[in-house]
This record gives C-alpha cells, sequence and structure tokens, in this order.
C-alpha cells in the first residue's frame, strides 16, 4: 500500500491551505527515495513532477504551484501566476494575493517559513537559511505582503522543518559573523567542542520575525537531521558520505 503523503499544518495558518511536507508519500527511489521535490537532484524528472504534483494534492487540490529558483539571497518576488521552471525568478521568498496560487519553497535544513494576513487575504513563503536569514529574507517578505496590502501587526508565520540546535554545529567564525551583527545573537549559540557552537536557526527566525513586528510566531520544533524516515537533511546527507540528498516543499495559498 503507497504512502500517505505527511503534511505538518500550523495552528497560525488555520483556516488556510498550507502544509510543511516531509519525505513520506512519493515516487523518488534510491538515496532521494520519497518525496522528492528538488529539480537540483539527480532524480528523475518524472518523479520530482510526480512528487510536486501529489505535494499540492494533498494541500489544495486544482491550485497552480508557483516556485523560484533558489539561491540563499535575501530576494522576494511577487507573484500573479506561475513561471515555467526554466524562466522561475532567482530570488528565495514569493508574495500572492491571487487565489488560487500556491507559493512553494523548498529546503533540506533551511527554515521554511509561511506567513498569512488573512484579513488582506495576502500570503507568503520564505527560505530562510543562514545567509538568507541574516540577510533579510524574512524582512524582506513581511515588506512585498505590505505592498500588497497586509498589515505586519496581523501577520501571522509559522516556520517548519529545519536543522534544531543540537543538530547544527559551526565554527567559531560562524559565530561570529552574527555577533558582530548583534552582541544579543550571541544567545542562539551554545559552546560545544573547543572552537564550536551550537546554532539555533529556528530561534533565530523566530526572533527576526517577531523584532519586526509579527505577533505570532510558531515555530513546528521539527529537526530535519534526525528523523531520517520524515525529512531530507543536507547535513546528514553529507556527514553519511551519499552522494545525493532530497529536497521536502512548504506550501501555502489562499482559499
Amino acid at each position: 500500500m503507497a504512502e500517505t503523503v505527511e503534511v505538518n499544518r500550523a495552528a497560525v495558518l488555520a483556516g488556510l491551505p498550507h502544509g510543511f511536507l516531509g519525505r513520506r508519500g512519493g515516487v523518488s527511489t534510491g538515496v532521494v527515495s520519497g518525496l522528492n521535490v528538488g529539480l537540483g537532484t539527480g532524480d528523475e524528472p518524472e518523479a520530482v513532477a510526480e512528487n510536486r504534483r501529489r505535494a499540492v494534492a494533498a494541500v489544495a487540490p486544482g491550485a497552480r504551484l508557483a516556485m523560484v529558483y533558489q539561491v540563499h539571497s535575501p530576494d522576494c518576488v511577487t507573484v500573479t501566476a506561475p513561471w515555467l521552471d526554466a524562466e522561475r525568478p532567482h530570488a528565495d521568498a514569493l508574495v500572492t494575493d491571487r487565489p488560487g496560487l500556491l507559493l512553494g519553497v523548498v529546503t533540506a535544513d533551511c527554515a521554511p517559513v509561511l506567513l498569512a494576513d488573512l484579513q488582506a487575504g495576502v500570503v507568503g513563503a520564505a527560505h530562510a537559511g543562514w545567509k538568507g536569514a541574516v540577510g533579510g529574507v524574512t524582512d524582506a517578505t513581511i515588506a512585498a505582503m505590505e505592498k500588497l496590502g497586509a498589515d505586519r501587526s496581523r501577520i501571522v508565520a509559522a516556520i517548519g522543518p529545519c536543522i534544531a540546535q543540537p543538530s547544527y554545529e559551526v565554527d567559531a567564525g560562524f559565530r561570529d559573523r552574527f555577533v558582530a551583527e548583534a552582541a544579543e545573537h550571541e544567545r542562539f549559540f551554545l559552546s560545544g567542542r573547543p572552537d564550536h557552537f551550537q546554532f539555533d536557526l529556528e530561534g533565530y527566525v523566530a526572533t527576526r520575525l517577531k523584532s519586526a513586528g509579527i505577533g505570532m510566531v510558531e515555530p513546528l520544533g521539527l529537526d530535519t537531521y534526525p528523523a531520517v524516515d520524515r525529512f531530507y537533511s543536507f547535513r546528514r546527507a553529507t556527514h553519511r558520505a551519499e552522494p545525493d540528498y532530497g529536497r521536502q516543499i512548504s506550501l501555502i495559498g489562499l482559499p
């Protein structure tokens, strides 16, 4: 019997079609077995297309999927219609006020962030790796939502599966980049082995959202690294010397 697509949802986004998906319920095989939606893998294009179809069907059947070419930037684009894969803009966040569109970002340890102002009818999705997070990708997403009529005091946000602090070891140089930006960022790092620290990406992104004026932020607390059967993880694949790694998708749209 085929495995069902797993959809993790957030309470703050109740009433909206949305979901943070993992690797369960797909057709890919081999090292990326499951619901791999990443075109940048060595996976069969037909499998990726079917996995994306299944992902959309699990969240908003009949919706049109819109995605960008992610480059770990702070850039956000406004979507009025999906692009062809070859025409996707280079960016790491999307916003829309168009019903029938489903915004998607892919991750494999980075933090997916879904945002919504239900009253204004505006939603957003952001891919927040450490580069994008410190560069301001969530701030850019909020600003783009406001241009469509959202109000940051009404925007709610959820942070989906990402690598958690116990799994995310970084060196002193990494930590110093964050502390140089603001001394209070030191609280997102716990000391580990000599000259290494454990970084709280989810906590940093949540704080960044709250500092921008988002009143309701829901971190789901799902660690991608140890959950081999549920999520893809770039760092886990690297530590295992695997030749490839899959990507999971996070989706949000308007009813």
